[in-house]
């Protein structure tokens, strides 16, 4: 279907400007969006509590939040904000997303503020979201409830790594994975990386940009910790959701990972966001997209919750 009517005016809104797009920006100059897009957002529902804390991560100090619902939380869930790695921060659009997931899904939603590149590339974001995790898995999330990751763009990516370090490490055990538009490859050749229709607020141009800012050695972006579908094993990760973007040059990856889970043994739901673009899931309150989509993650992440601890 055609690109969703808001966010075409809204493109040809950002435009009118004329500003230089991302890729022809600094990291400094790109991070001004934020306030611009959290004030068009506005402010999340209330929650029960919210408690910010810093943790000593294995390079430095970092920020959690932890959102917490009314009552007895069903689930905790671990939240990696979507930015390329290079923007984004918890004080913003996702402070207001993870209220709404915190609701939606009678939560306790932790927001995870890992340092960011060029200052602190690879491997400092995966490295403070393990230690955000972790850290979680002992300290938040209610015993004998489920441990959920989540994340869209390059929080997906952070989402499906920690999955894997999770299995491989031997814990903590993590029982469901969100995940969004995730970067999963480093092939940035794909189809849908190169389609003209994709290259809208997120093109090849920008993606390449933030690739060069967070991991500039095109060679070690094969790792698995920055490519997760490279992994050579899939088997024993959690159930999963893969909800991509119609109009994304990440859709195709999005699509490889869900596959490759799937052949490795690993229930998957796959979804499609049709007539929406890469990033349309952090805009709440600009894009008719947002709401549909969060309630499409809390749902998914509402019935694995219901039927935990029933099997067999």
């Amino acid at each position: 279907m055609p690109l969703e009517a808001v966010s075409q005016a809204f493109l040809a809104q950002l435009a009118e400007p004329g500003d230089p797009p991302i890729h022809e920006s600094t990291p400094a100059v790109a991070r001004l969006s934020g306030p611009i897009f959290a004030g068009m957002s506005g402010p999340g529902p209330e929650v029960a509590s919210v408690e910010d804390l810093k943790l000593d991560g294995k390079g430095g100090r970092f920020r959690v939040r932890v959102l917490r619902p009314e009552g007895e939380p069903r689930a905790t869930i671990v939240y990696f904000h979507g930015g390329g790695w290079v923007l984004g921060d918890i004080d913003l659009q996702y402070d207001h997303l993870g209220r709404l997931l915190a609701n939606l899904t009678r939560s306790a939603v932790v927001l995870v503020n890992y340092r960011k590149a060029p200052e602190y590339p690879f491997p400092a974001a995966v490295e403070d979201s393990w230690t955000g995790l972790t850290w979680a898995a002992g300290n938040v999330a209610p015993a004998g409830t489920p441990l959920i990751v989540a994340g869209d763009s390059a929080g997906g990516n952070i989402a499906a790594v920690m999955t894997l370090w999770a299995r491989d490490r031997g814990g903590p055990k993590i029982d469901f994975q969100a995940l969004v538009y995730p970067v999963t490859d480093c092939d940035t050749e794909r189809r849908s990386y190169v389609a003209p229709e994709n290259q809208l607020l997120l093109g090849r141009e920008t993606m390449l940009w933030f690739w060069n800012h967070y991991l500039p050695d095109t060679q070690a972006r094969a790792h698995p910790d920055a490519s997760p579908l490279r992994a050579a094993d899939h088997t024993g990760l959690p159930p999963a959701l893969v909800y991509v973007a119609e109009y994304d040059p990440l859709h195709d990856e999005g699509v490889a990972y869900a596959k490759a889970l799937e052949a490795a043994g690993v229930p998957v739901a796959l979804e499609r966001a049709e007539g929406q673009m890469h990033a349309y899931f952090q805009m709440v309150n600009i894009l008719p997209g947002a709401s549909e989509g969060v309630r499409l993650v809390a749902g998914h992440i509402g019935r694995f919750v219901a039927g935990y601890g029933k099997e067999g």
